[in-house]
């Protein structure tokens, strides 16, 4: 059971790093830093948008349309920190304590 624990740990921490990239990145292109016409800019952001979308699609069905602001990175992200801290707070489960 601890290589369960930390296997889901390991794949929490990839899509938090993901996330964090995606929100990053999607700022410096808001505010024309990066621009979407580089080969290498384009590849990266349509790489973690592809990587993300399933996770945010259901979050964008649930919450309400609010136009030119996307809630849903924000709801993901908090929802895999409660995660992260639910699956650590129950470390003892899966240690057999």
């Amino acid at each position: 059971m601890t290589s369960l624990f930390q296997a889901l740990m390991i794949i929490l921490n990839v899509v938090w790093f993901i996330m964090i990239a995606h929100i990053i990145m999607s700022w410096l292109l808001n505010f024309q830093v990066l621009n979407i016409r580089q080969p290498m800019v384009a590849q990266i952001w349509y790489g973690l948008t592809r990587l993300l979308e399933p996770i945010y699609t259901p979050i964008r069905r649930i919450l309400p349309q609010t136009p030119g602001l996307d809630l849903a990175p924000l709801v993901a992200f908090v929802a895999l920190i409660i995660l992260q801290r639910v699956l650590i707070n129950n470390a003892g489960f899966f240690y057999g304590y």
